[in-house]
């Protein structure tokens, strides 16, 4: 509150008008939206709003401006030929570049032609035309990113062989992982809201040097909506209003967020709700993923109730909110605040993929949901630039997150419910630097401290007295903290040869405090406190416009966390995991060369081939308790398990894509991704990796022109057969469909697919989609619910 009381004070002092840049199409004079604009001298950054129009004033005095756009000529300009043409520039189309993206989501700002590893990027058009429901449905409309779904509520990425706890996600530059972050299928990325969301970058491989533990698959950053400032000297007044509605779960969603902008200061607010009923599947795929019958507790009862429509999910349901408040203060060229304020929470929502567990022929559970998901976050952000000795550009974030989840189950006709609710508070301190030296050479460095207090409870209750009493909790009580310094150096060492390279060297610690009355440990306490250092150095190699060739070599770790050394769960029928305190840090190896060419600016060839090797990994494996192998474990002997330094493994991979534009508006695009990934087992085989999603893909043809867009696409993933299934998956025969030998497998699957997005007026557009056209039954690989089935998408959204 004292920092939002700062900066608003600070607003009143000043009201000085603003130097605004409109940027239109040259052919349609239609505004561009997120065009970048950057100069090196003096070191300043910016995106046109939703009317193509930027506040300009901190490039007075500069002599060499980039401005850039997707798809269109790079503008080399200068302030003082700008303010000749009043401050309007319109730009052309043009064929395809090797280096027309400008990636803005990341902690460090950098252009995505200097990076030797692949980055794809997601920006406020494409993520209003995709039009998804959440943001896991987001990252999958990349084409690059696989989804996992253990029930509607969820999505949990696959990049590159890797997920979960081996993958990191940022919002506005702020760590989301927590000390809990496990390495079964997580849904923490839907508590983000797309609505809200103005471009995310995914980065492929390892990026520990900036970004610390877990980032060894790759990185999801994500930047919600900024305020805008006026372009005027008046106060402005600006914002979007969105409804939206789809067959398959019969959701109703809205979207408000309202801008106000003064010279100085702007304030942007925003709201969105989701309410998603059951999700239908399609009716043409494997009679295994029907819903036959469901549990409802009738008159004190557990009921087993035939299911009217087999095809309907139930019970699948629920409903979320998000907020966001942010206020943005700018008292002159060299500074900049930010506030953020961030509030998602979801009702109760099933975990579907247990709903199908049977015991003697019959639903095991009457019950088994996560309580609702809550995520807040405040952030207040300095930005600063300057031209001292030290650094040129600097940014310090300061973030306070608070994470909620829990899990109620209960065996049919039991009175019993198990309740365990875990509490995360999160703090974090980042402070990043820029130096650069001259045109050719960058220094990027900074500190990152995080702490996390992980709050474990465990409840029983009795449903039928409503009696509570104390209950095994799922972690210990304990705090997670890591500190960290990395320096990265970027240089041009010849005409179009990019150099870069990098060091970071991170402390983790971890003390834990665990309870034994529910369960004999033959320890109560646990305490880590170790170091790991990790690097990357990379070349890119420009020869001329139409060739980009680079290579990368980087690695990653992956830090114990709490749900690592001290979880109670049961993985798998029979199957129970235990604490293990005495664990160190996994470590990633990756190369990866990556070549783009265009030809005739027409055709557009991205190929990355990478090789990743994991040592020292966390895996799960067969342990013991106080000597025994096996306990009995919610009524049922389990084997013995825990998390443990035990094996090695080994993804290869390719990425493609090709891009064709074919003239008259229309362009084919086409994304596949081909991995496989080995996991070394107990007896020193191999299995194939858990995490290493069959080969998938999208196939694109998009037509653009004017106020209407049309894109007809197939989605599309490779089955895997029993025998190429992971050991650990071979067991859950509740999500997979029966081969011929009654054998659990993923059959592939396919989607054809129409969007459409028509401009009724500048201010009114309509969204229409058709999804799943052929109404295919399908689960993508080891998910517990099936994907929507035919499925009508309208949406209407409003500028105001």
């Amino acid at each position: 509150m004292r920092y939002f009381i700062f900066i608003i004070s600070l607003a009143a002092l000043s009201n000085l008008p603003a130097q605004t840049l409109t940027v239109l199409d040259r052919d349609t004079d239609e505004p561009l939206v997120l065009v970048t604009i950057s100069s090196d001298s003096p070191s300043a950054f910016i995106t046109t709003d939703e009317h193509g129009q930027a506040e300009i004033g901190a490039f007075k005095s500069a002599d060499k401006m980039e401005i850039r756009y997707i798809g269109y000529k790079t503008e080399i300009t200068d302030y003082a030929t700008l303010e000749a043409n009043n401050f309007m520039l319109k730009m052309f189309r043009s064929g395809f570049s090797v280096d027309d993206i400008v990636v803005t989501a990341t902690r460090i700002r950098q252009d995505s032609r200097d990076l030797p590893y692949a980055v794809t990027t997601l920006d406020r058009d494409q993520i209003a035309f995709q039009n998804p429901q959440t943001a896991a449905d987001l990252l999958g409309a990349s084409g690059e990113v696989f989804i996992q779904k253990s029930q509607q509520g969820g999505g949990s990425p696959m990049i590159r062989g890797f997920a979960t706890n081996r993958l990191l996600y940022t919002v506005d530059g702020v760590r989301m992982n927590t000390a809990i972050f496990r390495g079964g299928n997580i849904q923490n990325v839907i508590s983000l809201d797309p609505f809200a969301i103005e471009n995310t970058d995914v980065y492929f491989g390892p990026s520990s040097v900036i970004y610390g533990s877990d980032a060894i698959g790759g990185v999801m950053t994500f930047q919600t909506l900024t305020p805008r400032f006026s372009s005027t000297e008046s106060t402005e007044f600006g914002g979007e209003v969105l409804g939206r509605y789809a067959t398959a779960n019969q959701e109703k969603s809205g979207h408000l967020h309202l801008n106000i902008g003064g010279n100085k200061w702007a304030s942007l607010t925003s709201i969105s709700g989701n309410d998603y009923g059951d999700l239908r599947m399609g009716k043409n795929g494997p009679d295994d993923y029907l819903r036959p019958v469901y549990v409802e507790r009738i008159n004190g009862e557990d009921v087993i109730i035939q299911n009217e429509d087999p095809l309907v999910q139930t019970p699948s349901g629920y409903q979320q909110l998000n907020l966001m408040q942010k206020i943005r203060f700018s008292p002159n060229e060299r500074w900049e605040f930010d506030f953020g304020f961030h509030l998602s929470t979801t009702t109760d929502y099933s975990r579907y993929d247990r709903h199908l567990r049977t015991r003697n022929g019959d639903p095991r559970y009457g019950e088994w949901s996560y309580g609702p998901q809550k995520w807040l976050m405040n952030l207040l952000e300095m930005d600063h630039t300057t031209g001292s000795a030290l650094f040129d550009e600097l940014t310090i974030r300061l973030a306070q997150q608070h994470f909620e989840e829990s899990r109620r189950d209960r065996n049919i006709n039991s009175i019993e419910r198990a309740v365990r609710i875990e509490a995360v508070e999160a703090w974090s301190a980042n402070v990043d630097f820029l130096k650069r030296f001259n045109a050719q050479s960058k220094l990027y460095y900074g500190l990152e401290g995080v702490i996390n207090q992980v709050k474990s409870t465990g409840i029983d209750q009795n449903i039928e007295t409503g009696t509570e009493t104390s209950g095994p909790s799922r972690y210990p009580q304990a705090n997670w903290s890591s500190l960290g310094a990395y320096v990265t150096y970027q240089q041009l060492i010849a005409e179009g040869l990019n150099w870069q390279t990098g060091l970071r060297y991170s402390q983790f610690k971890i003390d834990a405090d665990f309870d034994t009355t529910f369960y004999p440990f033959p320890f109560s306490k646990a305490k880590l406190n170790k170091g790991s250092v990790t690097g990357s150095m990379g070349l890119v190699y420009r020869p001329d416009p139409s060739l980009s060739l680079s290579g990368n070599f980087a690695t990653g770790f992956r830090a114990p966390n709490v749900d690592d050394i001290g979880k109670v769960f049961d993985s798998e029928p029979g199957a129970v995991t235990v604490p293990n305190p005495d664990l160190e840090a996994e470590y990633a190896y990756n190369l990866e060369l990556g070549i783009t060419k265009v030809f005739s600016e027409v055709v557009k060839i991205d190929l990355s081939a990478y090789y990743t090797l994991l040592e020292n990994a966390l895996v799960r494996r067969n342990y013991t308790l106080n000597g025994l192998d096996s306990i009995v474990y919610d009524g049922e002997l389990s084997q013995v398990q825990a998390i443990q330094n035990a094996a090695e493994a080994k993804v290869l991979g390719l990425q493609a894509g090709v891009e064709i534009r074919l003239g008259r508006g229309l362009v084919l695009n086409s994304q596949l991704n081909i991995q496989k990934g080995d996991e070394e087992l107990d007896d020193g085989t191999s299995s194939p990796s858990r995490h290493a999603a069959p080969t998938f893909g999208v196939t694109r043809l998009t037509y653009q022109q004017h106020k209407l867009q049309v894109q007809f696409y197939a989605i599309y993933s490779r089955g895997v057969d029993f025998a190429d299934l992971p050991q650990e998956e071979q067991g859950k025969t509740e999500i997979y469909a029966a081969d011929s030998d009654g054998n659990p497998y993923a059959p592939g699957w396919y989607t054809i697919n129409l969007k459409g997005l028509y401009a009724l007026s500048p201010a009114i557009s309509l969204n229409v989609g058709m999804e799943n056209i052929t109404s295919q039954r399908y689960r993508p690989y080891s998910s517990g619910i099936a994907a929507a089935g035919r499925n009508l998408v309208l949406s209407l959204r409003v500028k105001v």
